[in-house]
């Protein structure tokens, strides 16, 4: 079924092609590969902000039509994560989608993309196994069969993912390579606020209180970052700086905070660029994670 924007669609929504069940979704892609157009793909849970704005316009620079999915995807929360209250906001989603210039919104419902006696998954074994793979088993595997169905569907030329969750894209990136699939995967920077912390739908959680202590893991990183462009090339001490910074707050606390080579994720014994800055920490209940890249 296809049809313009939600029950009660902002003037906006009305420009964007809302689509919620496969076969029309899939038929549509068709039509614009058969018109010779090049489809960009920007898979999200929804509840937008300006950081997928950013993705939107990035495909829209690279694609003649842009494809947005929202789906909460129930296959990557674990037991006791934030499934249920994760945010949601269609009519917002509808108004941003079409202020940046979406053509099409997939929205399929998790009976279609899940349906009884659903048994297959996709995992990768070597990139998914450290950082938030270690604390949220099944995660990943979750992600990439998702993604994997919704390019299935989709059948998109080109997907934008964010590089907030770098470990996330390179999944995504090995799993493109690996099962030989004809999609381009391209990395997008990180969104800050005016205040350094990245854009992120789970800030929404956050008291006043905890967003200001949270802007300690985007001051940490900058803070790291200097400290090696000055010539520090310990991992330890990157380290040491970053959770010594994070532990003066107290509702903060580290899941890790790793130095890790930015092509294979593996820890370094030295920092020699690229490597990448990764840090997950709760802030009071709500889990952060946040990242920068030395190239």
């Amino acid at each position: 079924m296809s049809r313009r924007g939600p029950s009660h669609p902002t003037s906006t929504a009305t420009d964007v092609d809302f689509i919620e069940d496969t076969p029309t979704m899939r038929l549509k892609s068709r039509s614009l590969k058969a018109e010779c157009k090049k489809i960009g793909f920007v898979p999200t849970m929804g509840y937008l902000h300006e950081a997928h704005a950013s993705l939107i316009r990035e495909a829209k620079k690279r694609a003649d039509a842009v494809v947005l999915s929202i789906f909460v995807n129930p296959t990557q929360f674990g037991p006791g994560e934030d499934l249920d209250r994760y945010p949601r906001d269609l009519e917002r989603d509808m108004k941003i989608a079409g202020e940046n210039g979406v053509d099409i919104i997939f929205h399929p419902k998790s009976e279609e993309m899940y349906p009884e006696g659903y048994s297959t998954y996709v995992t990768e074994e070597t990139l998914s196994r450290g950082l938030c793979g270690r604390s949220r088993p099944g995660h990943f595997r979750g992600v990439a069969t998702v993604v994997l169905k919704l390019f299935n569907i989709v059948e998109p030329d080109i997907a934008v993912f964010g590089e907030k969750d770098y470990q996330q894209l390179m999944v995504i990136n090995k799993m493109v390579s690996d099962l030989n699939l004809d999609i381009e995967i391209v990395g997008s920077p990180i969104v800050r606020d005016k205040d350094g912390l990245a854009l992120s739908s789970r800030n929404e959680y956050l008291t006043e209180e905890e967003r200001r202590q949270a802007l300690a893991i985007s001051s940490s990183l900058v803070e790291a970052r200097e400290a090696i462009a000055a010539g520090e090339r310990s991992p330890r001490k990157i380290r040491e700086m970053i959770s010594k910074d994070l532990l003066l707050h107290k509702d903060i606390r580290i899941e890790y905070v790793e130095i890790i080579d930015a092509r294979t994720l593996a820890h370094v014994k030295e920092i020699t660029p690229p490597v990448v800055i990764a840090v997950a920490a709760f802030v009071g209940k709500t889990r952060l994670i946040d990242n920068a890249i030395i190239k």
